[in-house]
């Protein structure tokens, strides 16, 4: 399991990583009259993906889960994949990235990247990641579980940016 607890202290420092590109990008996006929105949900995505990282560490040691090779490297292969385009989504997006819902009025949305594709492509990431990280070591509850609660957070969060982002043609 020490695999596991290393590729669970990396998901950790990368979202680290994601929370100091975010603060950077909230100073540079309210600095030109960004205006925040949903505040309320926040906290509870925070706790989801924290709990989401304790549970998988958890589950597998607390129950005993093994390592199943025919369902854990296709998980892991899930999972790096979800990395990449989250960092996709990061890069296309730019300072207009961020964790939180802050818009810049007059600012076009982005249509380059794989936001060509899909309105919300970070959430599809975050929807793979949360079901193939537990399931890397067979933790079955904490997959199913935190879909669950993912789904339900998604769809406030989604609606909160579908109503706060303007509905022009993408740049």
């Amino acid at each position: 399991m020490t695999w596991y607890v290393l590729l669970l202290l990396a998901i950790g420092a990368e979202r680290l990583a994601e929370l100091v590109v975010a603060r950077r990008n909230a100073s540079w996006t309210l600095a030109r009259a960004g205006v925040e929105h949903g505040r309320g949900h926040y906290p509870a995505m925070v706790a989801l993906h924290t709990g989401l990282l304790v549970c998988c560490l958890l589950e597998p040691a607390l129950a005993g889960r093994p390592f199943v090779p025919a369902l854990g490297w296709p998980m892991l292969a899930l999972v790096m994949s979800a990395q990449a385009l989250r960092w996709w989504c990061v890069m296309t997006l730019g300072p207009y990235w961020n964790t939180r819902v802050i818009v810049v009025p007059g600012a076009r949305p982005i249509g380059t990247g794989p936001y060509r594709f899909l309105r919300h492509p970070n959430y599809v990431a975050v929807v793979v990641e949360i079901a193939a990280l537990p399931l890397v070591h067979c933790a079955w509850l904490t997959a199913l579980a935190f879909t669950v609660a993912n789904a339900w957070l998604l769809t406030v969060r989604i609606r909160c940016e579908n109503a706060a982002l303007p509905r022009a043609v993408p740049a």
